[in-house]
């Protein structure tokens, strides 16, 4: 059993985030509302960069939550890796403890600014590079999924509570998958084709991916990154494996690997695979890699 570092108890970390996440939503519902102005927009957005957005919000949220934890934890052997303070600090990370939280403060910038509500917070705390704990807050719908390294539930605002609803034993083209609305490529539109999914769902947000696949909505997400081309990082999987593990899901590689946390690039290159069915996961990798080495798709 993994214990927390001296003086943190997990009752009253999960109280403690829960009130930070929800302060998040605050501030993540505010700047969203104020992007449907266009005059706004321009003073929000804090960069130039079509395919790697910052805004404001990005910015008040990674304050607010960093803020939040110092506070709280003053004297606790753990550090913070979080998108934006390695986007603007010139300083490599380097963590010399088992505990590190994996911060992004709004996972689906583009959707954020497309108005879609598919965006989300993630926090993780991991142990030995990977998640233990974590949350993952979708201000748009009102909900924040939280796992105590055990199980996985969804809570309101209000404080209505939800458990995950995952059916397994389907077979991989019975399956509904949920894919990317912005970072899609061609030879992922390829492999989607040739496996003929029963449904496919285009959505932003790695944390609602997940989260669409822990509510149900979905069964597979599916991940493939260029060689030579941006990956995904360790923030972008921390919170939403976390969720996705305890609720009876699967994230791994297209061998059946499971996700190594803190690289130097902090990046999850080639094909990642997230199912709702653990027994089943390495079957449905074996399956789709079976698809692309036999039509040539992917240089595996």
């Amino acid at each position: 059993m993994i214990e927390l570092p001296s003086g943190v108890d997990i009752n009253n970390l999960i109280d403690d985030i829960r009130i930070f996440s929800w302060q998040a939503a605050d501030i993540l519902l505010y700047y969203s509302r104020l992007l449907e102005n266009s005059d706004d927009k321009r003073n929000i957005l804090k960069n130039n960069d079509e395919d790697d957005p910052v805004t404001l919000a990005d910015l008040k949220v990674n304050e607010l939550i960093i803020k939040r934890i110092n506070e709280k934890y003053k004297n606790i052997n753990w550090d913070i890796l979080s998108e934006e303070s390695v986007k603007i600090s010139s300083k490599m990370f380097e963590s010399k403890t088992d505990w590190i939280w994996v911060l992004d403060p709004l996972d689906g910038t583009k959707d954020f600014i497309q108005g879609t509500g598919n965006y989300a917070m993630h926090l993780a705390l991991n142990f030995k590079q990977k998640p233990y704990i974590g949350f993952v807050l979708i201000p748009d719908k009102n909900q924040l999924w939280i796992t105590d390294g055990k199980e996985t539930w969804c809570e309101k605002r209000d404080g209505t509570k939800y458990k995950p609803n995952i059916f397994n034993n389907k077979k991989l083209k019975e399956m509904t998958l949920v894919t990317s609305k912005n970072h899609g490529n061609e030879i992922l539109q390829n492999l989607i084709q040739k496996i003929n999914f029963r449904k496919v769902e285009i959505m932003g947000s790695i944390g609602c991916k997940i989260a669409s696949i822990v509510r149900g909505e979905s069964d597979i997400y599916i991940c493939l990154s260029l060689p030579g081309k941006s990956s995904p990082k360790d923030w972008d999987f921390a919170a939403p494996e976390s969720i996705l593990k305890a609720a009876g899901g699967s994230i791994t590689n297209l061998d059946n690997q499971g996700l190594s946390y803190g690289g130097k690039s902090f990046e999850h290159g080639g094909i990642i695979v997230a199912t709702n069915d653990k027994k089943n996961h390495r079957s449905v990798c074996l399956e789709i890699k079976k698809i692309i080495e036999e039509n040539g798709i992917y240089p595996l």
